[in-house]
């Protein structure tokens, strides 16, 4: 039997993790105990919950079980303990670089206030990242459910924060609601303030979504973006100015966007040259982490282990990395490469 690279030891970078999503399943008890928090049954069996996201019904249950979980953070202690294991996991996971996303609003009510909560989250990255050796940065996103002028605030607030360790702004939340041009100015704050652009796009709705990113949005990387896959001219659009994707296998198929791991068109689009960044997006839902999507590119799609070196250095390419770690990391690709398995 031919032996294979261990993918946990293959130095990558991580682009796509959401804030509470990141939380270990064991964690989420542990703080529902302690806050005295009920849980819906479905996030506390052994097995992730089943989700199909492809209607609005689906969604909305989606988004309960994520609500739920996020209640259980109420204090400075629970969120310096998801960031840590965040960072943990990643390790474990052989990341070097991880870029977290947070909506702060979501935590503002129970930690003082917007500022307050960006204080906690900024100085649990500083602490995590001292603790475990990870380079992680921050990205504010938006929710698209909510009005473009929330957005607007928290592009603002994104950019005061600039120089203590967020990168970029995002917009998430069902791409079904709120159209992107809705954003554009939130966008183009946070731009003005030297923030990278990462909306999500492409996931529940087709190559429109893509395209609305990058026209309205102006968009340097695309959250998921999977579905830019059916539409050629796109994806040779994509490729030409090295958009990089942010695609989550798991969470495809979790959500139901494809029905298997072999139908996400990762192959489609890394033969089209679009760079892309594998993502663990909700792990405490959908049930693995980062190793694991890039096991899927090699299981389902027959990627080699060259082919799998290069997903990795896309990921950093893709990063808002430093220059020395970026080179860190890109030599530990090709040292992982050139060792025998």
């Amino acid at each position: 039997m031919e032996r294979v690279r261990d993918l946990t030891k293959l130095p990558k970078a991580h682009l796509h993790l959401h804030f509470t999503g990141s939380m270990r399943p064991q964690t989420l008890l542990e703080l529902a105990d302690k806050h005295g928090v009920r849980l819906p049954e479905a996030l506390t069996g052994a097995e992730p919950p089943e989700l199909r996201a492809t209607d609005e019904r689906g969604w909305f249950r989606f988004q309960r079980l994520y609500d739920a979980a996020r209640n259980c953070l109420r204090d400075e202690e629970d969120i310096r303990r998801l960031v840590r294991e965040a960072a943990e996991e990643d390790v474990r996971d052989g990341s070097g670089w991880l870029e977290i996303q947070v909506d702060p609003t979501s935590y503002a009510p129970r930690l003082g206030g917007l500022l307050p909560t960006m204080e906690v989250i900024l100085d649990a990255v500083d602490s995590a990242a001292r603790e475990t050796g990870l380079g992680i940065r921050v990205l504010v996103a938006a929710n698209r459910m909510k009005h473009p002028l929330d957005a607007r605030t928290l592009a603002r607030l994104a950019v005061r924060y600039a120089d203590r360790g967020v990168v970029g702004f995002g917009l998430s939340n069902d791409e079904r609601r709120g159209m992107a041009r809705d954003f554009d100015r939130a966008f183009a704050i946070a731009r003005e303030g030297g923030l990278l652009a990462a909306p999500h796009g492409g996931e529940l709705t087709g190559p429109a979504s893509v395209r609305d990113c990058l026209d309205d949005l102006e968009a340097t990387r695309i959250g998921h973006g999977v579905r830019a896959a059916e539409d050629p001219r796109l994806l040779r659009r994509l490729a030409d100015r090295q958009i990089t994707c942010e695609v989550c296998p798991s969470s495809n198929v979790a959500l139901g966007v494809f029905d298997k791991p072999e139908e996400v068109p990762l192959r489609t689009m890394f033969d089209a040259g679009v760079p892309l960044a594998l993502g663990a997006d909700d792990p405490l839902l959908f049930g693995s982490r980062l190793a694991a999507q890039y096991e899927i590119a090699r299981r389902h799609h027959g990627f080699d282990d060259a082919e799998l070196a290069e997903l990795a250095r896309q990921s950093v390419r893709g990063s808002a990395a430093p220059p020395e770690v970026r080179s860190r990391l890109l030599a530990g690709i090709d040292t992982w490469l050139t060792t025998p398995a």
